[in-house]
């Protein structure tokens, strides 16, 4: 009777599931074109990173094109540019990372504790909305900002005595201060959003717990709000690590210029300029690989850490 016990479990188990799957359809409906936008852009394109390992030939397509294996990887580290691209990444992921981390947490504190709800509506909107512009614009207003004679920043140089004359995007000594700048501006506000959700879940009862018991706002943040929200706080920390050999694009892109190149030359940049304009598709792929590669590790690793030291992990 044993055999027969397994099959009819997993029988049983498959009909509720399919009961439970037809019960709730519409919300599944709602879910369908979020499964289907990451099979159509996130798993069917997996099947390039073959680039990584082949010589690549127009004429013969990813299947036909030859065999390499792990040329592409020997390639990149035995190259003298590795070292420098790999440390530049670094030391701006890890300032995104580590450095921004507390930031949206302290505005979200901050957003809590405002009573006025017109304030927090409008400067909520406020902070919000640099979210949705594009780096093209956010750059474009450094760059007026920041333009030697012309810029503001000049200009109130120049009134209090100063030298208004300062090309601050072309002096690495003022780079990583415009790209951390920069992010926060763009960043902090829409990042705040979570934090909120998870303060406001936070149980009411345990601040009028600590009123009574006579602790005051820092008190109540310290001790009840912090310790509420960070499983979030990990979480979301855990999740950012896949992306620690990636710095952004977009941003570094356009913030670079031949002053700050030795800086600003990063990864994401190194890719884009061998395969889109040196056509060397399947070095560029093998380079991408690794950075999804180290950022999958380093997701694994962390979250096998976090659940022994804080019960706190994504699976």
């Amino acid at each position: 009777m044993k055999p027969m016990t397994v099959p009819l479990k997993r029988k049983k188990s498959g009909i509720v599931l399919w009961k439970n799957i037809l019960h709730h359809r519409y919300l599944y409906f709602m879910l369908l074109p979020c499964v289907v936008f990451f099979i159509v852009f996130s798993y069917i394109p997996m099947a390039g990173l073959l680039l990584a390992f082949k010589e690549y030939k127009f004429n013969e397509g990813i299947l036909g094109s030859p065999w390499v294996g792990l040329d592409y990887f020997k390639q990149f580290f035995n190259s003298y540019q590795s070292s420098e691209l790999i440390k530049n990444t670094l030391i701006i992921s890890c300032m995104k990372l580590f450095l921004y981390l507390p930031f949206p947490i302290i505005l979200a504190l901050m957003f809590n504790e405002v009573r006025s709800k017109w304030f927090k509506g409008v400067s909520q909107s406020v902070l919000y909305l640099p979210h949705f512009l594009s780096w093209v614009v956010v750059v474009g207003l450094v760059q007026r900002i920041l333009a030697p004679d012309t810029g503001l920043l000049n200009q109130l140089i120049a009134k209090a005595g100063g030298d208004g004359s300062t090309f601050f995007m072309m002096d690495p000594d003022y780079f990583y201060q415009i790209m951390f700048g920069s992010h926060m501006w763009k960043s902090i506000g829409w990042d705040s959003i979570i934090y909120i959700a998870a303060i406001s879940g936070v149980n009411p009862d345990m601040y009028e717990a600590a009123k009574i018991d006579g602790a005051g706002k820092l008190r109540e943040v310290w001790n009840i709000t912090l310790p509420s929200i960070t499983p979030t706080i990990v979480i979301l920390f855990i999740l950012s690590l896949g992306s620690i050999l990636s710095a952004g694009f977009d941003q570094i892109y356009l913030l670079k210029t031949p002053g700050t190149a030795p800086l600003s030359d990063i990864l994401d940049t190194y890719i884009i300029r061998v395969g889109l304009q040196g056509g060397q598709y399947g070095y560029a792929t093998a380079v991408g690989m690794l950075q999804g590669l180290i950022g999958l590790i380093l997701v694994v690793f962390a979250n096998k850490l976090s659940r022994k030291v804080s019960d706190t992990s994504l699976w």
